[in-house]
């Protein structure tokens, strides 16, 4: 049976912690630094024989070489990340760039280097205070060599890795992997395991209102702990906005009913509003940057068609994926909330109305939309059939007034 991903605040906040670059340096940099220290404490553990293999400087050289290397591999490998990614912004849309902060891969060799300078010259300086002896330099030999292997494989990573960071094409498909997980999420579950707020849905007349308590996008909605706080089966929570939608402070977004004003506080905290759009709920933000990225191609200081054509085949996959997937047959896990459904219409709308608009002008362009749009209309859904059959007619209407030669005008019209 299929099950929803469960979308709870505490793991909303560790997992955006854990793809922050720095979080992972500064853990690998206190590993490092525990490790040169721990060298230290087991020297009593190891035969007598072993202890007297090194002198106490033994290892001076090799980290002396590792601290001076990894300091400059590390401020190399920043300068590189950060020229690709906004290279792949420039290229993109700034808003490529929050998916490219995510790239774990950049984090785990940039914490493998630093962590490997922190232990180098945590060591050094033990040394140099004379608090390693005979014995703890062979453990410090011991763990030196493991770094060393894990700096070569990291740099093995980081050399097969730079061959695509930044790139259009790496960035495109980063892009396409998250919008295509967040669609096929709200396709098997449209409520999210909610109820669906529909035209036939009746809100009570003695509803409250649910007011937004802050300004800002609708980015996660915590179902688990707003029905935790539902006192009984006579309170409701009917939420008219999704996630992805900006609000305003004070702004009505819903509806309760049977709550007193710490539960509605409640609930008004296990919804996230932030400054920016984020992937955990919503499902329309990955084609809305495909869709910027394509029109920003088509711009005259870039002027790349291609990447237009190549953004329009990649949202025709995942649409085409998304209206062929059923929706699951799931029990409710909170029935006494309603959420609104993704509108296929929107589907349709962030994905090609800004290429519609921007590459009128250009034949090819419009020529790979309409085919793209005619595909989209043999799609089992039906609303998202009628609304690319309507996205089509909007894409001529565009060639109509953009395109120069009335040869081209005539074969849109074909």
């Amino acid at each position: 049976m299929f099950k929803t991903r469960p979308v709870r605040l505490p793991f909303v906040f560790l997992m955006r912690l854990s793809r922050k670059l720095w979080v992972r340096v500064a853990l690998m940099a206190a590993l490092a630094l525990v490790s040169a220290l721990a060298t230290t404490l087991f020297e009593d553990l190891l035969p007598i024989g072993l202890r007297n293999r090194f002198a106490p400087d033994a290892a001076l050289p090799v980290l002396t070489i590792l601290a001076s290397g990894m300091l400059a591999v590390s401020t190399f490998s920043l300068n590189v990340m950060v020229a690709a990614f906004r290279a792949a912004a420039d290229q993109a849309t700034p808003r490529a760039h929050r998916i490219l902060l995510n790239d774990t891969t950049t984090q785990s060799v940039l914490a493998v280097f630093i962590g490997a300078f922190v232990y180098s010259l945590s060591a050094i300086l033990l040394l140099k205070a004379g608090l390693h002896g005979n014995g703890s330099v062979v453990i410090l030999m011991g763990v030196t060599a493991l770094i060393v292997v894990l700096v070569i494989v990291a740099m093995v990573r980081w050399i097969d890795h730079l061959s695509d960071l930044g790139s259009l094409d790496a960035t495109l498909r980063l892009i396409e992997a998250e919008t295509r997980a967040g669609l096929v999420q709200t396709r098997a579950c449209p409520g999210l395991a909610a109820r669906v707020l529909s035209s036939d849905t009746v809100i009570p007349a003695n509803a409250e209102a649910l007011r937004a308590p802050k300004s800002g996008y609708l980015q996660v909605i915590d179902l688990a702990k707003i029905t935790g706080c539902l006192p009984g089966p006579a309170a409701h929570l009917y939420l008219t906005v999704a996630p992805g939608t900006f609000v305003l402070e004070g702004q009505r977004i819903g509806h309760v009913t049977g709550l007193d004003a710490s539960a509605l506080k409640t609930v008004q905290a296990a919804l996230v509003i932030g400054e920016e759009r984020t992937f955990e709920q919503d499902a329309t933000f990955g084609l809305l940057i495909l869709s910027e990225t394509g029109s920003r191609a088509l711009s005259p200081g870039i002027n790349d068609p291609g990447t237009a054509i190549d953004v329009i085949a990649r949202l025709e996959r995942l649409l085409w994926h998304w209206g062929r997937t059923a929706p699951k047959d799931i029990p409710f896990q909170h029935p006494q909330i309603y959420l609104p459904r993704l509108d296929p219409g929107s589907l349709i709308e962030n994905a090609f109305s800004g290429v519609a608009r921007d590459g009128a002008g250009q034949i090819e362009v419009v020529k790979r939309l309409l085919g793209a749009l005619t595909a989209l209309q043999q799609s089992p859904d039906s609303e998202l059939s009628a609304a690319a059959e309507d996205m089509a007619d909007l894409a001529r209407a565009y060639a109509a007034r953009a395109l120069p030669l009335e040869r081209e005008k005539a074969q849109i019209s074909a």
